[in-house]
Parts: structure tokens; sequence; C-alpha cells
């Protein structure tokens, strides 16, 4: 549906968990304004990836990749992990201080609980014997209550929350915005409107933010960007095109391990996901698990173009899996002159596409011995594979010293878990988490321009799904505020 000119108090840029729960908090503290919502995928009911395991097998390329874009964002079909902690998962408390933070978790938590998540289980690492365990084999297990919805309540929860706001809120799908446009409302008269009824004082100051998009523009007093990590290209242009600061952020490297659901059943019955860190012997690197999917499932997932891989796991018993499936990654923090760290990443995960056509498949023997894996030896082993992916040789791919590390970590998790080094665990490669620049933010994460704020993992302040809801609702919080102090002001 094509438009022109269309207005409302707050643009909000990208459905995903930022955007969604600043538009769910909008809505329950100042419905009086008017919210529109740009997102470049499809609702929620018409998000399907096209492989099937049959007629597709892999990654066509589509111009939206469905599993990362549209309502929800990337994290619609992911296993609904909610990590409640300043742990891991983001710096959002560097902004906002520990307690908030953990404060605002806690209640994206009772948001999804009383929309379709009620009777999932919160499990918490606090008073585990396993960290003494973890402990006394040179690991760090880290703090942190994790609310595991399974893919499955996740999709019923953001079924709930479009319900909720679908009437309020004027939704654009299917509607990139190319640009950001800041007009300073005392020099254009075009921008004049921007600051009616603002106080005299803060006239000088405002902005109208004007998004352009292939259906037409919009403009808003107020402009809330939360664009995910499938954003960071764009967010990098936008911060260029407004002379916004950003800072080198890292990129995450590594693997997805698939074994036996039994060998990790004593941690995932506990604890469901054990975040645990390793520092290398050889270089001191840190190697750490990331997103463990106790009788889940492998998949992949679509980057810019790159095909990597990733892990969901399910809340329905009749989808469970015999496997559990985690990431080791080794964080990769770069400094002067580069500057790139996703185009890094992107490098590696590209040659892994050209060796394999997608994603490459090895036994952890196989590596071990210095050989590929190929079709009959991993048919041959004890773990059935639950992603069709390319046999091969991922030393090829990923760059020795990454790989050293997660060789260490692999046997040093054999200690807490015995057969985690078995010759036929699985390691699908490469699994790359990129990370937005992190945008230059004040404590209300705005921008230098007033009513310009940046949220959730496109900010590069959150990591995670809990911290990205969480940025919405403080953000959205600051405005209402805002607003209603603006009404108190006029009166």
């Amino acid at each position: 549906m094509e438009f022109e000119d269309r207005k409302y108090d707050v643009i909000i840029i990208g459905a995903g968990p930022g955007g969604i729960y600043a538009a769910y908090e909008l809505l329950q503290k100042a419905p009086e304004l008017s919210v529109g919502l740009f997102e470049e995928g499809s609702p929620l009911e018409k998000r399907h990836c096209p492989i099937d395991g049959k007629k597709i097998k892999s990654c066509i390329h589509c111009k939206t990749c469905s599993i990362m874009n549209g309502f929800g964002g990337a994290g619609a079909f992911s296993d609904g992990k909610y990590n409640i902690t300043n742990d891991f998962g983001g710096t959002l408390y560097e902004y906002l201080g520990r307690e908030k933070t953990i404060e605002l978790m806690e209640y994206v938590d009772s948001i999804n609980m009383a929309n379709g998540g009620q009777g999932t289980h919160l499990y918490s690492t606090a008073g585990s014997h396993f960290k003494t365990l973890c402990m006394q084999n040179g690991l760090q297990l880290l703090d942190a209550s994790v609310r595991h919805l399974g893919t499955d309540k996740n999709y019923v929860v953001l079924e709930h929350l479009y319900a909720i706001l679908k009437d309020h809120v004027d939704f654009h799908f299917n509607t990139p915005v190319e640009r950001i446009e800041a007009i300073p409302a005392e020099d254009s008269s075009s921008a004049s409107d921007a600051a009616e009824g603002l106080p005299e004082k803060d006239r000088a100051s405002a902005y109208i933010y004007r998004v352009h998009t292939e259906k037409g523009t919009a403009a808003a007093k107020t402009c809330i960007v939360s664009v995910g990590r499938s954003g960071s290209k764009w967010m990098e242009s936008v911060c260029k095109d407004l002379n916004i600061e950003t800072s080198s952020n890292r990129v995450d490297l590594g693997v997805r391990v698939e074994l036996p659901a039994p060998i990790f059943e004593h941690l995932t019955s506990e604890l469901y996901e054990s975040k645990i860190v390793y520092r290398t012997k050889k270089f001191e690197d840190r190697v750490r698990t990331f997103c463990m999917n106790p009788n889940g499932i492998v998949v992949n997932e679509n980057t810019n173009g790159i095909v990597t891989v990733n892990g969901h796991s399910f809340e329905d018993p009749a989808k469970k899996t015999d496997n559990t499936n985690f990431a080791l990654l080794v964080s990769k923090h770069f400094s002067e002159p580069f500057h790139d760290s996703n185009g890094y990443g992107e490098s590696i995960a590209r040659l892994s596409n050209m060796l394999g056509g997608g994603v490459i498949v090895q036994r952890f023997g196989d590596l071990e011995r210095g050989r590929r894996s190929t079709v009959k030896r991993i048919e041959e082993g004890i773990v059935r594979p639950t992603l069709k992916a390319t046999p091969g040789d991922l030393s090829l791919v990923i760059p020795k010293r990454i790989l050293d590390g997660i060789i260490e970590m692999i046997y040093a998790l054999d200690r807490i878990a015995p057969g985690t080094a078995g010759d036929d665990t699985l390691l699908y490669g490469v699994e790359v988490k990129f990370y937005n620049m992190e945008v230059q933010l004040n404590n209300r994460l705005e921008t230098v321009y007033p009513g310009l704020f940046m949220i959730g993992d496109g900010s590069g302040v959150t990591h995670s799904l809990s911290h990205a809801s969480a940025s919405g609702v403080f953000v959205a919080d600051e405005i209402a505020e805002a607003f209603h102090g603006e009404g108190a002001e006029a009166e």
C-alpha cells in the first residue's frame, strides 16, 4: 500500500523484541500517542522459510529472510530463552544500572507469562552444585535465571502481543526503511508541526524524523530504531549519514555442537541452559557455550545473504529430538586500524558457504584425525544430524587459533559431561554472531538527536531477547513520561 507524508507521534523501525515491547509499553502508558511501526519482513503468520528438506533442501536466498525478519524479529523462531541476568546478553546495565535492568527484564517476563507463556519453567543457577563442579575443572558457570518458552510457546506469546497491538499500532510490513532524515524544527517550515505543543525552551532542539521507504515517507517527533543484528549494515549507514558516533564492536565465531541428549541431561534438566566460559591455556582466549537446546534441532540462518547455523528447541514433547545442541563461540575484539569486525566474520562464513554450499558438518573424531567427514562416516556414527549439511573439513574454514580454542573447550566440557569429546559428536560451521557497532547513546538510550532512540541488538548495547525487550520498555516509559510532562506544562 502506497502512502505519503504520514504523520505519527512515534515511529518505530523494526518489529523485533525491542520494537514490539516498546509499542506494547506505549500502548499501556500513553495510548493517546499515534504509533507507526515499519518492518522489513512479513506479519508473523506469513513468515515461512521455503526450506522443507525435500524439494528445497538449502537456502535459496529469498529477498527477505523469513527466519531473520518479520514480526518477532530473529527471535520469533528461536527457542525463546529469556535470560534474566546482567552477566551476559548485553551491557544495558551500564546505561540504566544493574537493579533497573533486572527489574525491566522481570517485567518483560511478567508480560510473557500473561500472554501465553504461563506454565513454562524458570530455571536458575543460584545455589547450583554445578558451579563448584565447573570451577574444579577450569570452567566458569555464569549466574542467570532462564525462562524457556520454547519455539512453540514463544510463537504463541508473539501471536498474543500482535493481537493486542494490531488495532492500535499502524503496522507497515514488507516496508524496509531506506534512510532517516533528521530535520531541525526551527529551520524548516515543513518541520514546524514537529515542534507544536513543545515548551518554547525545547523548540530550538526539536527535530522531526522523516523515514523514507519505497512506498512513501512518514514523519514523527520521536523515532525508535530497533533493527536487530540483521540490520547491522543499514545501521552503520544511518549513523554515518547522521554523523552519530560509533565504536568498534566484536564478532563471535565458532561452531554448533550436536550430541546425544543424555550427555548433558544432568545439566539441562536442572539448569536448562548453562552459560559456561573457559579460558584457553594456549592463547588465554575466552570460549563460551551459547544457546543450549536440549532435545532440539540445528537450523540454518541467513544474515545478509550468508548462510550460518543456529539452534532451536521446543516446549512440546512431541517435537523433541534425541539430541542436544549448543554453540561454542570465541569473541574477537578488534582495535585500530581494523574496524570491520562483521566483515571479518562474514568472510569466514562465506568461505564455508563456498566450500560446502552452505553449512559444513564434521565429526569431532574426524577433526582430531585431520580428515574431512564424509556422508558414510556420519551415517555410521551414533548421532543422527537434525540439519542437512555438507560433510567436510572445518579446519579449512575456521582460523587455527579459534579452532584450537574450541577443541580445548570440548575436552574441558568432557570433564563435566563425559562423552562431549566423543568421536561422533557433530560440529556444524560456521556459527557467527554479528554485533552492531556500538552507537553513542546517553543514559536514556537516546542519540545526540533529541527524540531519536536506538535500542535492541541493532544499537550494539543488547545481545539477547531479554535485554532487547527491556530496552524497548525503558525507552517507551521515557517517551510516555515526557509526553505526560509536556501535557502538564501545556496546561
